[in-house]
């Protein structure tokens, strides 16, 4: 054990877990050759494994930690680390091709190779999802195989070293369901050991199998275990495809069990008899002494034989489309039943000498430590799972999540994310959460206002600070507190920009500002009012004289006369931006009014401000507004100081004296009659009572209406041509 002391620094565990034993190999890959440390076999005290699937977790997990204490006892070390192989059970697989882009043209490096690997792994598993919605069971990718690697789009053997901007691979890709690899991880981890590589049993098998040198050739390899019997197809120096069909040695000992009435135990004792012995002696189960030979065990499993080996043979032709293979490797201990070989070449329709169990004819660069070690086809699978370990990476990590030991297939790119994902960790538990939103409406147009953003999720890796793009490995440690909710979204009233500012009117000639309403859901709110989750808003750009009056805090005698704008009104008459209200004992004389418009327009003391209509919302004018600030009338400021004329511009005296050609002539459609406006330069609305016959001095109805292309007229806007005006008294 000299080589053992040399080379104990990182030694392989590899177990085989199968349907009928457990073999357990340890040993190290020195330069090509593997060094077998120690190999112990156990077989299974009941059926605790069928198919290749474990039906009894405690059980297998029982012999598989029987079989390391050997191996330790045997090696003088402790064994943590394992790899293991599964049977393909339920197997599928799918083929892709993945390609990756360099920015620039470079050498490729080892890295790069198991990247574009995982890359095609990912993608795989994408396809796979797609394919297979039907199913109900989660699935894990097991293993897979690079069928050819390009480069720049041409095929290449190695990429390692070759300078490329585009490298790509064709690959085979692997899928089992979950309750078979979590019954394997499982077994495992009751023998108190650690997963660190997964791969599946044909592609272990053809590790020592067919060496790569006769992966040229069109090949299979089937694995004849007890319970499944897998295959792979090699090709143009590549494996191309894997199967499996779930019948192997176990139904050839169920025959044998039922044929000679005795236990699963004994039938497998007589089975293993036919390849040693020329008869052999049994007690059947009525306590009998019997004796069978060689000949009628091979007479009786022979009709099973037959339907395996066509089971075996249509499942190669299927991957191998719809041909036979060149040759065939047997391995594994099923395999070993004569007949065998030669009822699976003619089914292949084959020479059987190129159907052939392998043993150890394949393990010449395999070196025993071991003196009594048994180099047969049984030992091929679990000397391959060990050297799958140097091939590729483990699929499959565990990590602990908030106490939780989770499993997570490893695409050397988990982070803290993927994780959570897989322990189901709520999505919005990992990002800041607002508050509730606050929706509302003013004047019909939808608002959204945000809640505040809470804080994030506390992330910590092996007791450090971390986030949700933190890297993580093996046996990590990760504790996440969820994120919180911010407060919820609040506004008041008086904070939306359509509150802002104040209401100017004239008050018999006195200006006064007013505070701005709203109307919220029909109720009179002032702006100190918070905002509720689809409340609807309408703002109010207007007072009633009733409210002005009220907000005045004043007292009105019945007989007053109320007036805005110059128009009889009432306390429901709406009172706009700039509006003049009146109320006074007296009535006004309309006439006056006008008069004093026009001899204010002469004097240019007026002003233009444009204002939307109350009455026609779609509409906008300008309404003019005379005198200063104050209004007009006895009330009005100062006159303003009149500007000397500048050089070149027409004085008011000269403009009377000035030729025609001054002035401009007008027709406008008053009452339904056309009339044409001459004399002037410019025309407002007052000017028409020059045209017209009606005595405003003699009150005729309660009110004069005067409009201008439908809508209310005002006194000193501009006429145009063309313009419909309306001028009549309101009985």
């Amino acid at each position: 054990m000299a080589e053992l002391k040399r080379y104990l620094e990182k030694p392989v565990f590899g177990l085989d877990i199968g349907t009928r034993s457990i073999v357990g190999t340890v040993g190290y890959l020195k330069n090509d050759t593997f060094i077998v440390l120690a190999q112990r076999v156990k077989e299974h005290e009941t059926r605790a494994m069928l198919d290749g699937q474990i039906h009894d977790i405690k059980k297998v997990g029982a012999a598989i930690e029987q079989v390391k204490k050997e191996l330790e006892e045997a090696l003088s070390m402790e064994l943590e680390n394992v790899c293991i192989a599964a049977a393909g059970r339920v197997l599928r697989t799918v083929t892709i091709n993945v390609e990756q882009e360099f920015q620039t043209e470079r050498s490729v490096t080892e890295e790069d190779v198991y990247a574009l690997a995982s890359l095609g792994v990912e993608k795989a598993y994408e396809e796979f999802l797609k394919n297979h919605e039907e199913y109900d069971m989660k699935f894990y990718c097991v293993g897979y195989s690079v069928i050819h690697y390009y480069m720049n789009h041409y095929q290449i053997g190695n990429l390692e070293g070759h300078k490329a901007r585009v490298i790509g691979a064709d690959m085979i890709a692997t899928f089992l369901p979950d309750d078979v690899v979590d019954g394997l991880y499982k077994a495992v981890e009751y023998a108190g050991l650690q997963v660190v590589n997964l791969t599946l049993e044909p592609i272990a098998a053809i590790q020592v199998a067919i060496p790569e040198m006769y992966r040229m050739l069109n090949m299979a390899l089937v694995d004849v275990g007890a319970g499944t019997s897998d295959i792979s197809i090699t090709k143009d120096g590549s494996i191309v495809a894997y199967g499996m069909i779930p019948t192997a040695g176990d139904s050839l000992t169920e025959t044998i069990a039922r044929h000679c009435l005795v236990d699963f135990q004994t039938a497998e004792t007589i089975k293993r008899s036919a390849t040693e012995k020329d008869s052999v002696s049994y007690r059947d189960i009525m306590g009998i002494e019997q004796v069978i030979t060689a000949e009628e065990i091979l007479k009786v499993a022979e009709p099973e034989i037959l339907a395996m080996t066509k089971q075996v043979s249509d499942k190669i032709k299927e991957l191998n489309g719809g041909k036979p293979v060149s040759a065939v490797f047997v391995v594994g201990g099923g395999g070993k039943i004569p007949t065998y070989t030669d009822r699976l070449a003619e089914e292949l329709g084959i020479q059987v000498q190129r159907v052939a169990v392998r043993g150890e004819e394949v393990m010449q660069k395999i070196t025993f430590c071991e003196e009594d070690a048994r180099k047969d086809s049984l030992l091929v699978t679990p000397i391959g799972i060990c050297l799958s370990y140097y091939e590729q990476s483990n699929n499959f990590i565990f990590v602990t999540f908030n106490e939780e030991r989770i499993k997570l297939y490893d695409n050397s790119k988990l982070a803290v994310v993927d994780a959570a994902m897989q322990a189901g960790f709520p999505n919005d538990g990992l990002f800041p959460k607002r508050g509730k939103e606050l929706n509302y409406t003013v004047n019909g147009t939808a608002r959204l206002l945000r809640g505040e953003l809470g804080e994030a999720a506390q992330i910590l890796v092996n007791g450090t600070e971390a986030d949700i793009h933190t890297r993580i490995a093996a046996n990590d440690m990760i504790q996440v507190k969820e994120s919180t909710a911010g407060a919820a979204a609040s506004l008041e009233l008086q904070q939306i920009p359509e509150f802002a500012g104040r209401l100017n009117i004239f008050v018999n000639e006195r200006q006064v500002e007013l505070p701005v309403f709203a109307s919220v859901n029909g109720a009179l709110q002032s702006g100190f009012y918070d905002i509720r989750d689809q409340d609807k808003i309408e703002m109010l750009n207007f007072y009633t004289v009733g409210q002005i009056i009220e907000f005045m805090d004043v007292i009105l005698e019945p007989e007053m006369n109320i007036y805005v704008n110059n128009k009889v009104a009432d306390r429901d008459t709406k009172v706009y931006e700039n509006f003049s209200v009146i109320w006074t004992m007296e009535e006004l004389n309309l006439s006056e009014v006008i008069e004093e418009v026009k001899e204010a327009a002469k004097r240019g003391e007026f002003y233009e401000t444009a204002y939307e209509d109350p009455l026609h919302e779609d509409f906008s004018y300008e309404e003019t507004v005379y005198g200063e600030e104050s209004g007009y009338g006895e009330g009005a400021e100062e006159e303003p100081e009149r500007e000397e004329p500048a050089d070149g511009d027409v004085t008011e005296n000269e403009a009377e004296k000035a030729p025609e050609a001054f002035f401009t002539e007008m027709t406008i459609i008053v009452n339904k009659s056309p009339i044409t406006l001459k004399g002037k330069e410019h025309y407002i609305f007052v000017d028409i009572f020059d045209y017209i016959d009606i005595d405003l001095s003699k009150p005729q109805g309660s009110t004069i209406v005067t409009e201008i292309n439908g809508r209310t007229a005002q006194y000193m806007e501009a006429l145009h041509d063309g313009d419909v005006i309306e001028v009549y008294w309101r009985k």
